[in-house]
């Protein structure tokens, strides 16, 4: 959409919102960017771009490198984002036991919710050492591969989970991956019945999760946490201590957000 449509067929004040978060998701998707990349981008004449980012600027959302002509999001707009959390005590709540967990087991430790038809991480506590699972905080991942989204999703209520996974791709990532229904709908009898969820190397090469839900207090599924393993270090015998440790963690968690009756206590998880 260039800038004369946007000016000729809206109002000026909707064309002027339409453009400031069009910079504004064009800098999340690429950090320290010029004037003349967004202006190629987002088909806006360098001088609006200009005039849009110097008043974002003002208001504290932009920052502009020293000596250079690039521009990025400051931080104001990460505590704006995290003000957007159904649950903004979700991870407060939730960051001891990730860091406990992470110094348990060594690796990298995730807590995702849902966002449209995908997941979106929100905390994340890395692995100390060299080796692990590339993310960051703001990182969105599909449902059907990951140890998050597997949770969340067998746990949901069955019409709500039929229209969330309506707008998911089922895209194959890995020769793991599961992308047809009726296997993805096995899958997440198999991971309700056992009490956690896995990714076999079936988002990123090489990486296995394990990982379980948080319960609000309606117990349903608001959030999933995971722990990442190359799988030169991930170690069978020991995904029974590795999954009660993340159930330990999530019945704090969620009896914290007011949940009275764990759902994954009804379920024995199995080695």
């Amino acid at each position: 959409m260039d800038d004369d449509s946007l000016d000729s067929k809206q109002p000026e004040s909707v064309a002027a919102v339409l453009k400031t978060f069009g910079l504004l998701q064009a800098l999340a998707d690429r950090s320290e960017t010029g004037i003349s990349d967004l202006s190629v981008r987002l088909a806006m004449p360098k001088a609006t771009v200009y005039r849009f980012l110097q008043t974002m600027m003002t208001l504290g959302y932009v920052r502009q490198e020293a000596d250079s002509e690039r521009y990025g999001l400051t931080m104001k707009v990460f505590e704006l984002g995290t003000k957007a959390l159904q649950y903004p005590e979700l991870v407060d709540l939730a960051k001891h036991h990730m860091q406990m967990l992470a110094d348990k087991t060594g690796e990298t430790v995730h807590l995702g919710t849902l966002i449209d038809s995908e997941i979106i991480y929100v905390h994340k506590v890395d692995s100390r050492h060299m080796l692990g699972m590339y993310s960051k905080v703001g990182r969105r991942a599909p449902l059907h591969c990951t140890a998050i989204g597997k949770v969340l999703m067998a746990w949901e209520h069955p019409e709500r989970r039929a229209m969330i996974l309506k707008g998911a791709e089922f895209t194959k990532y890995r020769d793991k991956t599961i992308v047809e229904p009726a296997a993805f709908a096995e899958e997440l009898e198999r991971v309700k019945a056992q009490g956690f969820g896995e990714d076999r190397e079936e988002f990123d090469d090489h990486i296995r999760c394990l990982g379980v839900p948080i319960f609000d207090r309606l117990n349903r599924p608001i959030a999933g946490m995971s722990i990442s393993f190359p799988t030169f270090r991930y170690d069978p015998a020991r995904q029974g201590e590795v999954v009660a440790m993340l159930t330990e963690a999530s019945r704090d968690i969620s009896a914290r957000l007011g949940c009275t009756q764990f759902p994954l206590d009804v379920v024995a998880p199995k080695a």
